[in-house]
Formats: C-alpha cells, sequence, structure tokens
C-alpha cells in the first residue's frame, strides 16, 4: 500500500484526506491515481497523521515514482572534449563514502533555539523561489514589514529583517550607531551581553560595562550610577531577556534611565520577542533586534530589526563611513525602503517566505494570547521540574517564561543526562554557558515547541532518565503536578470568564 492509499485507510475517504490537509479533493484523487504524495507535502502529512504517514517515507516514494533527473549527457560522453576522460577524471574528488539523501531525525527542540517549526511554515519555505526584485516578492516584502511592526509593536518604517542570524542583527545595530571612539554603556549579566561588549570593541569604540550576577536582571540604580559618571556615553545597549540564564530585565525602565542621559538604546529581544512582551514605541526603545528560530518559530538565518528616526537621523549624520558594506543602513534603506526598490543583495527569499508564514501565525493567534500561552505552559513545566526536587536559576520576579534555568542535582553527570533524553527520547535540552556550564540545563518553551504534549513529554522523559540514574524521583509526580497546574489555571480562567460575563448581564 502507497503512501496516498494509507493516507485514505487512516482517514476513511478522500474527501476526508482533502479537507485535513485543505486541499481540493481532485488532488487527492490524483495522488491515488499516480501512486504517490508529492515530496513537498512530506511534512504536512507527518504532521496531519500523527507520524503514522512519516515524511521520510513520502520523500523515498515520491523519488523513486519520479526521481529527479540531474544528468544531461549519457556516462563516457564527454561534453568538453579529449581533455577530459569522463566521470573517472572527476572521481579522484569525490567523497570517499556513499552519500544519500539527508532526511533529518524527528526531535522534540525545547532548548535555547532553534524551536520546532510549524507545518505551515515548512510548507510554505518549499514554494518555488522567486526573484528578489519579483513584484509579487516586493509586495510580500510589504506585508511582511507590517507583520513585523504588530510583532514588535511598533510603527518604525525601518523594521525589516536582515539576512543572517541573531547575531548579524546585534552587529548591523552597533555598526550602524558606534563611531571609533565612542563610549558606550553595555550591561552584562550573561554571555550575550558578552557580545555586545565585543561588538563595541570592534567597531573601536569603547565599553563601560554595568556587570549584573549571571542569573540577575540588570540593576536600573547601577546604570543610572554609570551614566552619571559617563556623560558623554552615547549608547546603552542591553539584553532583555538573557538566553544563558532565562533571566529578564526591566526594558522600560532602562531605556528611560538612558534617554534621561540623552543616550540611544540597543536592545537585544533574541528570545523575547514573541514569547514575552516587548513594547518599541510604549518603551520608546531606539534599536532592537531579535532573530527568527527563538519564539518566531522560523528557520534560522534572519534578524528581524527596528530602528526609530532618531537612529535613522543620528546614522545618516555620520561623517564617517559605516565600516561594513552588507549591514550599512543607508545601503539596507534602497532594498527595504517604502520606495522603489534597489539592489543590495541576494535575499533568502524563501526563509522570507517562511518568516512571513511564522509571523501570520503569530498574528491570527494575537500577541497577548501568545505571551499567556507562553507563561501557561511554563507555570505547568515549573511545577513538574520542582516537583522533582529541582531549583531554578532566576527568582521568580524575573523568570522569563521561554527559557527555564534548572540547577542540575548534585552529583549527577549533567551531559549524560542530555545525551540520553537525545537518544532514547529525541528530547533536547540545552547546557549551561560559560560560568554556569556542567550547572545547569536550559528548558526551551518557545514558539511552536511551547505546547501541552511537549511539557508533558520533557518531564516523563527526565523524570525517567533521572530515576534510572539512582536520583529520588518517583516516577509521575512531576506529571501530576503540572496536571494540577494546568487544571488551576483552567479554574482560574473560568472563573475570570464568568466574572466578566456577570459584569457584562
Amino acid at each position: 500500500m502507497n503512501c496516498a492509499e494509507r493516507l485514505v485507510a487512516l482517514f476513511g475517504s478522500q474527501a476526508e484526506v482533502a479537507r485535513r490537509l485543505r486541499l481540493d479533493r481532485a488532488v487527492v484523487n490524483n495522488w491515488v491515481k499516480s501512486g504517490y504524495v508529492p515530496a513537498r507535502w512530506a511534512m504536512e502529512v507527518e504532521h496531519v497523521s500523527g507520524g503514522q504517514v512519516s515524511a521520510a517515507d513520502i520523500l523515498n516514494e515520491a523519488n523513486t515514482r519520479k526521481p529527479v533527473r540531474v544528468k544531461s549527457r549519457p556516462d563516457g560522453e564527454n561534453f568538453f572534449g579529449s581533455s577530459l576522460t569522463g566521470s573517472d577524471a572527476m572521481n579522484e574528488f569525490a567523497p570517499k563514502k556513499r552519500i544519500s539523501s539527508f532526511h533529518p531525525p524527528q526531535r522534540t527542540l525545547m532548548g535555547p533555539g532553534p524551536t520546532e517549526i510549524h507545518p505551515r511554515v515548512l510548507t510554505t519555505m518549499s514554494q518555488p523561489a522567486i526573484g528578489y526584485l519579483d513584484p509579487v516578492f516586493v509586495e510580500m516584502m510589504e506585508e511582511l514589514k507590517s507583520l513585523l511592526r504588530y510583532t514588535y509593536q511598533t510603527k518604525n518604517p525601518l523594521t525589516f529583517p536582515v539576512s543572517g542570524p541573531g547575531s548579524v542583527g546585534m552587529e548591523y545595530c552597533f555598526v550602524n550607531l558606534v563611531s571609533p571612539g565612542d563610549k558606550v554603556v553595555v550591561c552584562r549579566n550573561g554571555v550575550f551581553g558578552g557580545r555586545m561588549i565585543e561588538n563595541v570593541e570592534r567597531c573601536g569604540g569603547t565599553a563601560v560595562v554595568v556587570e549584573a550576577e549571571w542569573g540577575h536582571p540588570i540593576d536600573p540604580q547601577k546604570l543610572e550610577d554609570t551614566l552619571k559618571a559617563n556623560r558623554d556615553a552615547k549608547v546603552v545597549a542591553f539584553v532583555h531577556a538573557e538566553t544563558s540564564t532565562g533571566v529578564l530585565s526591566d526594558a522600560k525602565t532602562l531605556v528611560e534611565i538612558a534617554h534621561k542621559y540623552d543616550a540611544l538604546t540597543i536592545v537585544d529581544a533574541v528570545t523575547s520577542l514573541g514569547g514575552s512582551p516587548v513594547l518599541v514605541d510604549e518603551w520608546q526603545i531606539d534599536a532592537v533586534y531579535s532573530a527568527s528560530q527563538k519564539c518566531l518559530s522560523c528557520t534560522p538565518g534572519l534578524s528581524p530589526v527596528s530602528l526609530n528616526q532618531r537612529v535613522v537621523d543620528y546614522v545618516k549624520a555620520r561623517k564617517d563611513k559605516i565600516h561594513s558594506w552588507f549591514m550599512d543602513m543607508n545601503l539596507l534603506l534602497g532594498y527595504w525602503g517604502e520606495t522603489t526598490r534597489t539592489y543590495h543583495h541576494t535575499a533568502p527569499t524563501n526563509s522570507l517566505f517562511a518568516l512571513h508564514e511564522a509571523l501570520l501565525l503569530i498574528r491570527e493567534e494575537g500577541l497577548d494570547n501568545c505571551w499567556a500561552r507562553h507563561e501557561r505552559h511554563h507555570i505547568a513545566l515549573k511545577a513538574g521540574l520542582e516537583g522533582m526536587g529541582l531549583k531554578f536559576l532566576v527568582d521568580p520576579k524575573y523568570q522569563v517564561p521561554q527559557m527555564n534555568a534548572v540547577f542540575c542535582p548534585e552529583g549527577v553527570n549533567e551531559a549524560e543526562v542530555r545525551k540520553r533524553l537525545l537518544d532514547e527520547f529525541g528530547l533536547e535540552i540545552g547546557a549551561g554557558l560559560g560560568p554556569l556550564a556542567g550547572k545547569i540545563w536550559r528548558f526551551g518553551l518557545m514558539g511552536y515547541s511551547c505546547r501541552p504534549d511537549n511539557v508533558m513529554l520533557c518531564l516523563s522523559a527526565l523524570g525517567s532518565v533521572l530515576d534510572d540514574m539512582g536520583l529520588p524521583v518517583h516516577v509521575g509526580d512531576a506529571e501530576s503536578a503540572a496536571h494540577a497546574a494546568y487544571a488551576a489555571m483552567h479554574v482560574k480562567a473560568a472563573q475570570a470568564k464568568k466574572k466578566v460575563e456577570k459584569k457584562a448581564a
């Protein structure tokens, strides 16, 4: 029985298959007649069928029924004349081992990123490529910018995704705002504050560091004291949600203090955007950057940024040339601005299709609902982990829901636990970085990975591994604690709803 027939048998009829996949029935009928499901539907079918029809089966069957032909001439015929001896001359450079198509395993991603990707986003990413100056693509770019403005809660015209990971977004902000000799106040309470310092120094600036203990938020008073002592500082930079620890700093207050001393602000929202409130206009953030693979649940490789008019005017007034051609804001304005597009670089079109769809999913869910979902599943995960006796690194007042750092029990090989979770359960969690390496685990609950089934799998798998390693963990207690937390939240929500209805009546 081929994959198309298995789908029909699973759902009972071609009509039901079409309904589940949101397709015309004629399309499904064609699959049955041709005897295979086209490869581009592999991930969507696996998701809809709950894994009963796997993506690997679909890809292998599609390749067998309709293989992709890339050879243009028969073996032995040499297009280039007699100077080469056919395929034998090329084999000297060929890989020594036989290489077949790559099919990644299905993982449950609950680390610091990337996250699992919604089937709609995967399907959109597999659409045909088009030119980066195609009128249809240009129209999509405008929609993408408007969706990003919604997610950032801003009206900044210069809001767009930089081609590159979050680190490129970071460098984009610094290279445009920091000139050689500039003094920049950088707040460091983890790995990524340290990377900000590195960026300042590479731009030729001088970094004045406000230190905070890892796992603690930035102290606003320390920032103010530093700015009082360094009134010539032009920029203040800090991480909103530090990925290495899961601690959330008070962005609104830090920005207010920076502006009080006439400094521009650069804010890292890589882990916070889409999972916690990021209110760019309300908080008056000047420059902010994020990444596509965290709470936005898109493929890695894009960094959404947003710059206000104050930043645009500041950069345009610079007398020196921006020290990066690729990340020069003045050049990128010609490509991402609202006027006629001018060629700058070859944009990653299909990744941008994917980001468009990922942001559309957030818009459909509603940003406030998205934040509430991350908080809800964090509460359940926290209840379960604490039910095992694990302790959190960050004080609950400053805990970001989408990145949960917990201490490893004493005497436990934390790397061995992560290895067994991956090998036995296909579950990925993160390790500690810097001074926390070997001391903590980081559990990500971001974007599409932030679901109740992932919470329960994580608790069950971790409890099983720790029990096997001889820790006094009672298997089932963590799951019970999580279920109790969910139930309490449902009751609270129902009571709140009744109050609203009663008041309206």
